[in-house]
């Protein structure tokens, strides 16, 4: 296989920036368009989804090209986790989308007949949507479909910490969609926090629970709805019995994949009773299997975003001049700060309070920790703030009934890491401290809209008379009895 040297952005590269008085008037402008009923037409929403499908296929190899020099991401993981992941969310919405946007009936109790009642799905309005840096496409513009889908104008701020890519979706963006209701936000904090000061109608963030509350507590001002996509210690369960070869192909797979720079990325394996053993050997040969005796020289292994993500990692591997809570270095832990390498690394008996347990990884770093049986490993996982996702590897039925009601996560899937999220059907978000909210396919339209109870009672017949006051005895006995 040939290879291709990684270059990525540096840190000192600066995002092109807005200047200070263009939150408000692009928000007012949007704000604008959606009052004159510009975005609410289903043909409307149609169009502007197509655009942006012919926009990624159009330029995907400048997508990759961005991708690539923010994250070393390969063009091949680009298309699959970036811009092919968001052209099937768009297929899969403007196949549903006529009759997720259908009025739906609803019974009427027999006391308020003749009547009928429906719920109807309305736009929320102008939406803000803040996209991370690790996958600067996808999480800038999945969401950015639902936000669409559901007829509403959106102004998108993508990451700072991935400038080739934001200013790629700056430039094509506008020429793609309806400039009167879809803007481009660029910047770094003082842009991000004017933008919070306008008034949206909705705010959908992807990041950390830190800058999440910040967020939260920017939107309670106005009352602001939110949907946060936070993150958190994602739990790998691994059972005797399972098949660990296959189980390590898939972990190193989801682990990783973006160099493990993936909020759904298994963040630990807790190893249950004698599996930790060949585990770990067969973990060492899945990441060579793909990524060869020497990653760094592979095109399909990216970097770690920044100076300040790599130091931190490091700071995890190695604090205070030893291996991590005193950690066995299964394999990887070879490192390069001038081009951010991190390799593909593997710590064993790692203590469960060591540093690198104590806070989310989001690197190539993964710990096996030994538990002797379920229970102890179910302990584990609740006795902590509830994750993204839990996977299990194990051919039990019963293992897998009671990780599915003794724990909480955001999702939960046996056999395979992060690919719930390509199950259109299925709702993605977390719980408690790794997110609130959900949205993908119908979940969507859920997110960004709002159903409104309608109900319609001609006034032709009024059996109500039996309930209006004066209240005599004979009406008490009839509203006690029926109603």
């Amino acid at each position: 296989m040939t290879t291709t040297p990684h270059t990525t952005t540096p840190d000192t590269a600066t995002p092109r920036t807005t200047t200070p008085d263009t939150a408000a008037p692009t928000v007012a402008r949007l704000r604008a368009a959606f009052a004159i009923g510009r975005t609410r037409p289903l043909a409307w929403r149609q169009a502007q989804l197509r655009s942006l499908r012919d926009l990624l296929t159009t330029h995907q190899a400048d997508f990759a090209a961005a991708l690539h020099a923010d994250l070393g991401k390969s063009a091949t993981e680009a298309h699959v986790t970036e811009t092919g992941f968001v052209v099937n969310e768009i297929d899969h919405t403007l196949r549903h989308l006529r009759r997720w946007l259908r009025p739906r009936r609803v019974p009427v109790p027999v006391s308020l007949a003749p009547a009928r009642a429906r719920t109807v799905r309305e736009p929320l309005g102008t939406v803000l949507i803040i996209s991370p840096w690790n996958y600067p496409v996808m999480l800038a513009l999945a969401p950015l479909v639902g936000a669409l889908a559901a007829g509403n104008c959106a102004v998108v701020k993508p990451s700072e910490l991935a400038p080739a890519t934001s200013a790629l979706l700056a430039d094509l963006l506008p020429q793609a969609l309806d400039p009167q209701a879809v803007a481009v936000v660029e910047g770094g904090v003082p842009e991000t926090t004017d933008l919070l000061e306008q008034p949206f109608d909705h705010i959908f963030y992807t990041g950390n629970g830190t800058v999440g509350r910040i967020v939260m507590a920017a939107a309670a001002r106005r009352l602001t709805p939110v949907t946060l996509e936070l993150g958190g210690k994602s739990p790998v369960v691994v059972e005797p019995g399972a098949d660990l070869a296959a189980a390590a192909r898939r972990i190193v797979w989801g682990k990783f994949m973006n160099a493990g720079q993936s909020c759904t990325a298994p963040d630990y394996v807790l190893a249950i009773g004698d599996t930790a053993p060949a585990l770990e050997h067969h973990l060492g040969t899945a990441i060579q299997e793909m990524y060869g005796p020497d990653p760094a020289a592979s095109a399909d292994y990216g970097r770690i975003v920044s100076d300040r993500h790599f130091d931190r990692l490091l700071t995890l591997l190695d604090g205070a001049g030893q291996r991590t809570g005193g950690a066995r270095l299964v394999t990887g832990g070879a490192h390069d700060r001038t081009t951010r390498y991190l390799a593909p690394t593997v710590l064993a008996d790692v203590d469960p309070d060591a540093p690198v347990m104590r806070e989310e990884i989001f690197g190539p770093l993964l710990p096996i920790v030994r538990v002797p049986d379920l229970d102890a490993a179910i302990a584990f996982i609740t006795a902590r703030d509830k994750p993204l996702a839990l996977y299990g590897f194990t051919s039990s039925r019963h293992t897998k009934q009671r990780l599915a009601t003794e724990t909480s996560s955001g999702a939960l899937a046996f056999g395979i890491p992060n690919a719930h999220l390509t199950v259109p059907g299925l709702p993605f978000g977390g719980v408690g401290e790794s997110g609130l909210g959900r949205y993908h396919g119908a979940h969507s339209i859920d997110t960004f809209s709002h159903t409104k109870a309608v109900l319609d009672k001609p006034l032709l017949l009024d059996p109500l008379r039996a309930v209006y006051p004066p209240y005599t005895p004979r009406k008490a006995r009839f509203l006690r009895t029926f109603l």
